[in-house]
C-alpha cells in the first residue's frame, strides 16, 4: 500500500454530506452490493454498517452477497450476474485480486466499484475503503514480541496468500520483527475452508513440539487455532495472536490462551462503503484522495480492554 496521502476514518459518519455526475437510475430504488470473500461472523459486524447506511438512504436497496464458495470464480459469477442486473454500485473484498482486474474492470466501466478488506489496485476501482494491513501487520508484530520476549519459534496461518490482505499482514509482521528473535517457520494455508484451517492447527501442534507462538491472519483462522490449543493442553506454552474480533477469539483473551487480536472496523467497512458509493452517485468525488485508499483504523483487544470490547460489539449485533 502506498504510504502518502491516506485519508484516515476514526469514527462513523465521516462520509456524510453529499454531491459529480449521477448515473442513470433505473425503476424504482437503484441497488448497491457488498460481496465479501467467505462467510464470517467478521462479516456480519460489516452488514450492520450496511443496515445503518439503508436506514439513512430508504432510497436504495443494498445488499450484502456471501460466495457459495470463497473463490475468485465465485466471485466473477456474483458480479456478472450484478452485472446482468444493472447493479448502480459494488464494492468488493477481492479474493485474488492478480486474477480478477479484467472482472473487476468490467464491473468499474459500468458501475461504480470500490475495493474494501483486500484492495485490487490494479483495476480501475474508484477507492478502497479499509484497513492499511502492513500497519496492521506491524502491530501484529509488536503484539507478537510483546507475547514472545525471549524469541522463538512462529508460524502462521491464513486463507491464501493470494490475497491483498495477507500478503500486506505478513510484510508488515516480517518488518516488525526484523532483527529480532522471532523466527516464522511457516505460513499455513486454508483456502477458507474452515475444517481445514482447524486441522492445520492441530497439525502444527503435533509436528512442532518446538513451537512457541501460532498467528491467525484472517477472521476464522485464530478461533481454530484457540481450539487447538486448549484441546492440546498448550495453553500458556503456545502463545496467540490474532486478528479481528470473533466470539471465540474475544473468549480465548479473556481466558488469557490468547495474548491480543488486532481487530479492525468491519461495521465501518460497510457503513463508509455505502456511504460512499451512495455520494459518487450523487455527483460528489471530492471526498476521495489522491490516494484512492480510505483507511479505516485498527486497535489491538488485550486482557486490559476485552471486556468493555465485548459489551461493545454484543451492543453493535444487537443493533441489527
Amino acid at each position: 500500500m502506498q504510504r502518502r496521502d491516506i485519508h484516515r476514518l476514526a469514527g462513523l459518519g465521516a462520509l456524510a454530506g453529499l454531491a459529480a455526475p449521477a448515473l442513470p437510475r433505473a425503476q424504482g430504488k437503484r441497488s448497491l452490493a457488498f460481496v465479501v470473500n467467505v462467510s464470517a461472523d467478521f462479516w456480519t459486524i460489516a452488514r450492520r454498517g450496511i443496515e445503518k447506511a439503508n436506514r439513512e438512504h430508504p432510497d436504495f436497496e443494498m445488499e450484502m452477497i456471501i460466495p457459495a464458495q470463497a473463490s475468485a470464480a465465485e466471485q466473477r459469477r456474483i458480479l456478472d450476474e450484478l452485472l446482468a442486473r444493472k447493479v448502480a454500485g459494488v464494492a468488493i473484498s477481492a479474493i485474488n485480486p492478480a486474477s480478477q482486474t479484467e472482472a473487476l474492470n468490467r464491473v468499474a466501466a459500468q458501475s461504480v466499484l470500490f475495493t474494501t478488506d483486500s484492495d485490487a489496485p490494479a483495476s480501475n476501482r474508484m477507492v478502497y475503503i479499509g484497513t492499511d494491513n502492513v500497519a496492521a501487520g506491524r502491530r501484529a508484530g509488536a503484539q507478537m514480541k510483546q507475547a514472545m520476549p525471549g524469541g522463538g519459534r512462529a508460524m502462521l496461518f491464513v486463507g491464501t496468500m493470494d490475497a491483498d490482505n495477507a500478503r500486506e499482514r505478513v510484510q508488515g509482521i516480517r518488518e516488525a520483527l526484523q532483527g529480532g528473535n522471532i523466527e516464522i517457520v511457516d505460513i499455513r494455508t486454508d483456502e477458507s475452508d474452515f475444517a481445514r484451517a482447524r486441522r492445520n492447527a492441530e497439525d502444527a501442534l503435533a509436528r512442532e513440539r518446538n513451537l512457541g507462538m501460532m498467528v491467525g491472519l484472517w477472521a476464522y483462522n485464530t478461533p481454530q487455532i484457540y481450539q487447538a490449543v486448549r484441546e492440546a493442553g498448550r495453553q500458556g506454552q503456545v502463545k496467540v495472536v490474532g486478528f479481528d474480533e470473533d466470539a471465540l477469539t474475544l473468549r480465548g483473551v479473556a481466558d488469557g490462551t490468547i495474548h491480543s487480536t488486532v481487530v479492525q472496523q468491519p461495521y465501518e467497512f460497510g457503513y463508509q462503503s455505502m456511504k460512499g458509493l451512495v455520494r459518487v452517485l450523487g455527483g460528489d468525488r471530492g471526498w476521495i484522495p489522491g490516494s484512492k485508499q480510505v483507511i479505516v483504523d485498527t486497535k489491538v483487544i488485550d486482557r486490559t480492554n476485552v471486556g468493555e470490547f465485548q459489551s461493545y460489539m454484543r451492543q453493535v449485533l444487537r443493533s441489527g
